[in-house]
């Protein structure tokens, strides 16, 4: 079989374009065994040159029955379900152009295999910028940070990245192009197809091509950190919520993040205000009053510390950094941020690290513990008790398997599945990573 694809593969481009699983590098092994349920590995990683060699690809693994895992950089392969089997990784990392840059219209159009990296770089010259911060940044790809819905901080400003998407292309099960969306900002027409494949994680075709609402860089930024009690939070992140502040990020720390940072004692409230400096010290002036009054304690950071704060922010929770490390996904009303990262830290005696959007009530927790079931359906129940959800991201295989990394039981199944069918009606992309 190995030498029947292979024949045909190289039929429709050059073998260097063809890696056979045994000559695969050590971190896309690491990632594709971690994410495969059995030993059944793929048989080759192929990185097409172009959109034309891609569809002849997909063409040719439709009519063999060929199931495929499509990816970025592959730096966040490893997350969600584990795939039942894959006989080849499609990396889009080599469509990698930007298409179409409309300065004056605040918009750019790139190829899904654009690192995110290089498109600020491009975008900087013209202040402008992308503003999602996902993890991985250095490695992600925009055609993966779309597939997974990975936004961070600031979607508490600018939403998560389905609602910068304007318009895409994609390829289908079959190898034909579908595309939805515009290059505009007011855009109607169609199915909102941007908005199905965002966190569709690769099982309904392969997103190829991207169009994105841009902004303006700010001028200036400061963060201000308070810290303290659980009910002087919780009344700090209500009067934040119903005020007229625009801060750009705004999160609840579980008090392990407060304390592994060194920010203070008790949870913490992180807001950081990116526009004018005359708005940034008025407005990060009032919030610390208002944080005084309720005994809160503050401290404020700009420059190159603040820079840092967030990037040690972005490594503690969400980079999977060790053997027995659990990251998830978490959902809550936003109400009950704070009820439940204190039940985290209670659970996991200090041993689980969490970071929520004020507003969304989206955000991420990571454990470092020996693999726990009990600690991960206790927060399981907490957060469906709180009107929310956990998904497991990255985890050992062993977890995985036994405990169901959605989690979702809800009555849309029955509808994802349908749209599964209908787009994948052979279940070749991504199988079992969902349902």
């Amino acid at each position: 079989m190995i030498t029947a694809i292979a024949s045909q593969l190289e039929s429709l481009l050059d073998s260097s374009y063809i890696v056979p699983w045994e000559m695969v590098d050590v971190f896309w092994k690491e990632r594709v065994k971690a994410t495969i349920y059995d030993d059944h590995y793929p048989k080759y990683l192929i990185t097409p040159p172009d959109l034309e060699t891609l569809c002849k690809i997909v063409q040719l693994a439709s009519q063999n029955q060929w199931s495929m895992l499509p990816c970025g950089n592959g730096s966040k392969l490893n997350w969600g379900g584990l795939i039942s089997q894959a006989n080849l990784v499609i990396s889009t990392q080599k469509l990698n152009r930007i298409i179409d840059h409309a300065v004056s219209d605040l918009t750019v159009t790139v190829e899904a295999g654009t690192k995110l990296t290089d498109l600020q770089a491009i975008l900087q010259p013209h202040q402008q910028f992308l503003p999602i911060d996902p993890a991985y940044p250095e490695n992600a790809t925009i055609g993966g940070i779309m597939a997974t819905g990975d936004t961070g901080s600031w979607r508490q400003r600018y939403g998560g990245i389905r609602d910068l998407v304007l318009g895409m292309s994609l390829v289908r099960w079959d190898g034909k192009i579908a595309k939805a969306g515009g290059k505009v900002v007011k855009n109607v027409a169609g199915y909102d197809l941007m908005k199905l494949f965002t966190g569709s994680y690769g099982t309904l075709g392969i997103i190829t091509e991207i169009t994105l609402r841009l902004y303006p860089i700010p001028e200036a930024s400061g963060t201000l950190v308070m810290t303290g009690t659980e009910n002087a939070l919780k009344i700090a992140a209500q009067t934040l919520i119903k005020s007229g502040f625009q801060p750009t990020a705004a999160d609840i720390l579980s008090a392990s993040v407060v304390k592994t940072l060194d920010l203070g004692e008790g949870m913490g409230l992180i807001v950081r205000f990116q526009s004018i400096p005359e708005s940034i010290k008025e407005q990060s002036t009032q919030v610390k009053v208002i944080a005084e009054k309720l005994g809160l304690k503050t401290a404020f950071y700009q420059d190159e510390i603040e820079v840092n704060l967030w990037h040690k922010l972005q490594s503690l929770i969400r980079v999977f950094n060790t053997n027995i490390t659990i990251n998830c996904k978490i959902g809550v009303k936003s109400n009950q941020v704070v009820n439940l990262l204190a039940k985290l830290d209670e659970l996991t005696q200090n041993k689980g690290w969490g970071m929520i959007n004020l507003s969304s009530g989206v955000g991420h927790i990571k454990l470092d513990l020996e693999p726990n079931l009990g600690i991960l359906k206790q927060l399981r129940s907490l957060t469906q008790q709180y009107g929310g959800f956990l998904t497991i991201l990255e985890a050992k295989k062993t977890i995985k398997k036994q405990f169901e990394p959605w989690g979702y039981q809800g009555n849309a199944l029955a509808m994802m599945q349908k749209i599964k069918t209908q787009f994948d009606p052979h279940n070749l992309l991504s199988p079992r990573r969902f349902l």
